[in-house]
């Protein structure tokens, strides 16, 4: 089910800004037990992009009671939320008033992920660089580019792609954030330039602090990831997939990664 500013709907005016210009936002929250999981996170992330694009914020009550209708008690699924700028007059600049467009969408096809947590998962480099960018770094904008044509690298021999940016640093999956392992230690790559703060990842780091484990955010480069005593990697729907193998070459997994794991 797909709701458009609280209407039964599939379709969006053209002239919505979201579909000239990706200008707008997105959350992806997995539903458990007929309720969407980490609701107040996302809506923290979801203000904080708003704030940083200067689009108002819908009004959470709004959006809770909408999520609730498009779920309809089923109890495993995903919901996105997507906020754009709304319609506007032609041109990039924004309308002073604007007036933003909400959607909703659930799925219930919630994928199984139970084998690749306990296994591993396999991974590969992309080609496709990120761009570096402090303003956008760290919200989840609508334009995903970059993400559609590093995920176009390859087709299912892989689970995942590390992405670069312009400068060579490593700084996260095409879907996920990244985690290395390092002495009994978490480092994790510095986003202050591009990327997507998850939601998962800000859990993995304040669990693991309150473990007393020493977290780093810090410039990731590629020789760190042939170096770490592990890789994992997380977002909202996988949870935590640890890596067994990166360009084919086989990566320990060491038993931090499982105490993570079950912890989430």
């Amino acid at each position: 089910m797909m709701l458009v500013n609280g209407q039964p709907s599939r379709s969006l005016p053209a002239t919505d800004r979201g579909l000239h210009y990706g200008d707008g936002l997105f959350e992806t929250l997995r539903v458990e037990a007929g309720e969407p999981r980490r609701w107040s996170l996302h809506l923290s992330r979801l203000r904080t992009g708003c704030d940083r694009l200067g689009i108002p914020m819908p009004d959470p009550q709004v959006l809770l009671d909408e999520a609730r209708t498009v779920i309809q008690g089923t109890p495993l699924g995903v919901l996105k939320i997507t906020v754009t700028r709304g319609s506007g007059p032609r041109g990039y600049r924004p309308p002073l008033h604007p007036e933003p467009t909400r959607i909703l969408a659930f799925d219930s096809r919630a994928r199984n992920a139970s084998t690749d947590r306990h296994e591993g998962v396999d991974v590969r480099l992309c080609s496709m660089r990120l761009s570096r960018n402090p303003v956008l770094a760290g919200i989840k904008h609508l334009n995903r580019l970059e993400q559609v044509m590093a995920r176009s690298e390859w087709s299912d021999e892989y689970h995942e792609g590390l992405m670069l940016d312009t400068s060579g640093q490593v700084v996260e999956g095409t879907m996920s954030n990244l985690f290395l392992v390092r002495g009994g230690a978490l480092v994790t790559p510095d986003l202050s330039h591009c990327g997507v703060a998850g939601i998962t990842r800000a859990r993995v780091l304040e669990m693991a602090r309150a473990w007393g484990l020493s977290c780093r955010e810090e410039q990731v480069g590629l020789e760190d990831l042939w170096q770490a005593d592990g890789l994992f990697l997380t977002n909202t729907l996988i949870g935590l997939w640890p890596v067994r193998s990166l360009e084919g070459r086989a990566m320990p997994m060491p038993p931090l990664i499982g105490r993570l794991q079950q912890a989430l």
